[in-house]
Order: C-alpha cells, then sequence, then structure tokens
C-alpha cells in the first residue's frame, strides 16, 4: 500500500519557493568609501611628485652649494650679481664647468704638460700628500678613463658568510700579491652597503666563485640604494668572462 506524497515536500524536479522582494537580504554593493579613496589620492600624488620634488631638491642643494662656494673667490668686478638686480642661481656651477675647460684646454699642450709635470713631482716628495695625491689620482683616472673595465660588472658572491649571497661591483683584477697568496685567480670587488652606496667592503673573490648577472652597474646601485625595493625587470645569469 503506496503512502500518499506530501504535498509540502517539493520534489527533485520542483522549482525552490521564491521569496518576496520584502524578504530578499539586501545587495552589498563594493563601493570604496570617500576616506579610501582620498588615501589612494594622496598615495598617488606622493609617488608622482615625490621623485621629482626630491630631484630637485637635491640639484638645487647642489647648485646653492657651488654658488656659495665660488662667488665668494670671483673678484667684485667680475661677479654677474653686482651688475643684475637679481641673482641668477648656477653661475658658480658656469664659472666651474668654464674654469675645468679652461685648464684642460690648458694642459694639453706642451707648456701644460711640463708644467703638470712640475706639480707632480712636487706633491710626489711630500710624505703624506704624496700618498693621498696618488690615491685620488688613481681614482679619478679608473672612473673617468674610457678603456677602464671598473664598475662595468654586476656579480653575485657569497658574503659576508657562505650562503648568504650579496650584489656587487668588479672593480678589476686581483694584485699579483693577494692573488698568490689566496693561490689562484682572483677579481677585486667591491661590495656597496645599503642605502649608501658609496661605503662598503673591498673583497678579493676567487673568479670561480663569482656568479656574474645580466644587470647594469646603474640598476645594480638602484637596487642598492632602494634596498631591494627597486628591482630591475630581468636579471639573467651571464657566462662568466674567461681569465
Amino acid at each position: 500500500m503506496s503512502q500518499p506524497e506530501n504535498p509540502q515536500m517539493p520534489g527533485p524536479d520542483s522549482p525552490l519557493p521564491s521569496l518576496p522582494p520584502e524578504d530578499l537580504p539586501p545587495r552589498r554593493v563594493a563601493r570604496l568609501g570617500l576616506g579610501v579613496r582620498l588615501r589612494n589620492y594622496f598615495l598617488a600624488g606622493i609617488l608622482i611628485t615625490a621623485p621629482v620634488s626630491l630631484t630637485i631638491y637635491i640639484a638645487w642643494l647642489f647648485i646653492s652649494w657651488v654658488d656659495q662656494t665660488v662667488l665668494p673667490l670671483v673678484p667684485p668686478e667680475y661677479n654677474p650679481e653686482n651688475y643684475l638686480p637679481f641673482s641668477i642661481p648656477g653661475i658658480g656651477l658656469i664659472i666651474v664647468l668654464l674654469v675645468l675647460t679652461l685648464i684642460g684646454a690648458v694642459t694639453a699642450g706642451l707648456f701644460g704638460r711640463l708644467t703638470r709635470q712640475l706639480m707632480e713631482s712636487i706633491l710626489n716628495r711630500l710624505p703624506i700628500i704624496r700618498s693621498i695625491y696618488s690615491a685620488i689620482k688613481q681614482i679619478v683616472e679608473t672612473v673617468l678613463a674610457n678603456q677602464s673595465s671598473a664598475f662595468r660588472d654586476s656579480v653575485l658572491v657569497e658574503f659576508p658568510r657562505a650562503g648568504a649571497w650579496t650584489l656587487g661591483f668588479v672593480t678589476g683584477t686581483t694584485p699579483p700579491e693577494v692573488a698568490a697568496a689566496i693561490g689562484g685567480d682572483a677579481l677585486t670587488i667591491f661590495v656597496p652597503t645599503t642605502p649608501n652606496p658609496t661605503s662598503g667592503y673591498l673583497i678579493f673573490v676567487p673568479r670561480k666563485d663569482v656568479i656574474y648577472l645580466d644587470m647594469s652597474v646603474e640598476d645594480g646601485i638602484k637596487l642598492v640604494v632602494s634596498g631591494g625595493i627597486v628591482a630591475p625587470g630581468k636579471a639573467v645569469v651571464k657566462a662568466k668572462p674567461s681569465a
């Protein structure tokens, strides 16, 4: 004997009962509040204006420092600011560039080379000044020379311990005395500190333990200064150059 179906229980093919509109839960629309939108606009404004503003501010500080240092050395009759009702920023920097260009043009001739050799011979005879002058001269010539291989490669080295990799820049080959003490071919590598890349560590690493990166020195310095926040788009390991 079959039992009658319960009319209140819907079957598997029966449609679900619909609720009246007043009983439906309110639809949540994803909308940002006014405070959140203002905060996003504020952060976007900082991201846009901060790099430009800091660059202009640092350039202004440098130009002002050069002007304050150079203009007092200029005789009053040759100072353009004495003939103008207003001051022109950058006059000191222009004077420095002109003087350096003039010195380079003068020393390029025979008389200039003789004068430079005489000055170098005098400085090389002074005990303390000799070491300072020789070091500064080598650094300037290394940085400015087009044929120099200093700071041309970004590399990875294990520093300060094994298993911890640090970004460094190859400054040249290791002096023969150091290479002989290490017992093999090695490279001289400068490991900068964050966020000030002007200070760092000078280390000598065997060439076989150095990993070359397809990263320019400029991108490497940005990576160091930003503490890893500004990373280059790609970092491909390059083949190690032969000795």
